[in-house]
């Protein structure tokens, strides 16, 4: 007993086995132009120590990617007389226009909700709404509606058992950025976990930006929106005009 007793004394004064993230991305640009129609990102990595890895818990990672957020108005719709009317609305503080979470397993298996709360991981804990909860007692079922239709539209993803790890250190996996990217600057993180604890954390970055023609008409917009207006009603005009002159001489 004596002997066991010393044992777990030495064991607690041992430093904790230090684990570091170690990763990169298959690319970190991404560019808009008119041929864009999405695209796959892999990201991969390995878990680094000063020591052998333990037997249990099991080393877990998460993923996630995170688009620009805004602020955004939620309006519940009902038919009455045969109209649609607004019956009610939640302003939401903030929320990213892309969300994906990747995971070894099922994500309450992998991560404490303490920890979701700490670090905001899941997509629940990425929504931003304290004032609508504070005005609302409905407004959880708006923030519901949100991420179903965003779910819906796979604007936002969650995927467990999406990531590969081999050997307790070596994980990839893949994430699809979609065709309607929202330009700026989108947010990777890496956690390992144990025992649904984060053991650590990485942070990297993926630029989204316009480019060619598409870039040159959202900074004229931007800059010279009268230019642009005129430009477009000219475009319009000409395509109206050459569209006529085709109908006509093929009925003639």
């Amino acid at each position: 007993m004596t002997r066991l007793l010393t044992l777990l004394l030495v064991l607690l004064g041992l430093p904790a086995m230090a684990e570091e993230i170690v990763s990169g991305l298959s690319q970190s640009r991404v560019a808009i132009n008119a041929n864009y129609d999405g695209t796959a990102i892999l990201i991969y990595g390995t878990a680094l120590r000063d020591a052998p890895p333990p037997v249990w818990p099991m080393l877990q990672v998460i993923i996630t990617v995170e688009g620009p957020s805004s602020p955004l108005i939620i309006r519940h719709k009902e038919r009455v007389a045969g109209l649609w009317l607004n019956r009610g609305s939640v302003r939401i503080d903030s929320a990213p226009s892309f969300y994906a979470v990747m995971s070894t397993g099922d994500m309450s298996d992998v991560l404490s909700e303490v920890e979701d709360r700490r670090y905001g991981i899941s997509i629940p804990q990425t929504i931003h709404a304290i004032g609508a909860r504070m005005q609302r007692s409905d407004a959880g079922d708006y923030i519901a509606a949100l991420q179903r239709i965003r779910m819906a539209n796979a604007a936002y993803k969650l995927a467990p058992n999406s990531i590969l790890l081999l050997q307790q250190s070596l994980f990839r996996t893949d994430v699809l950025l979609p065709s309607d990217l929202i330009e700026g600057t989108y947010k990777v993180r890496i956690f390992l976990t144990r025992g649904g604890k984060v053991v650590d954390m990485q942070e990297s970055h993926i630029d989204v930006r316009k480019a060619g023609l598409e870039r040159f008409l959202f900074n004229l917009a931007q800059d010279q929106p009268l230019i642009y207006g005129l430009m477009s009603l000219v475009l319009a005009a000409v395509a109206g005009w050459g569209a006529s002159e085709a109908f006509r001489r093929l009925r003639l």
